[in-house]
């Protein structure tokens, strides 16, 4: 039962530390970098995905074409 107490004695002080020091703003990754990050992904799933519905549409019988 010791062990239990230390862990919870251990992760309740680190949560005292991190909710302490929340909003110091010294983040490692500028802001700048994530946002082109996110817009970079953002971009590439925008491009696959009008890249799959294109190819979708264009396997779509038309009149012209029927389907036997």
């Amino acid at each position: 039962m010791s062990i239990l107490s230390y862990l919870h004695v251990v992760l309740t002080t680190r949560l005292v530390e991190l909710r302490r020091d929340g909003e110091r703003g010294d983040s490692p990754v500028p802001t700048a970098v994530i946002i082109f990050g996110l817009v970079f992904v953002a971009t590439i799933v925008t491009g696959l995905a009008l890249n799959r519905a294109n190819s979708w549409m264009t396997n779509i019988p038309t009149f012209t074409n029927p389907v036997p």
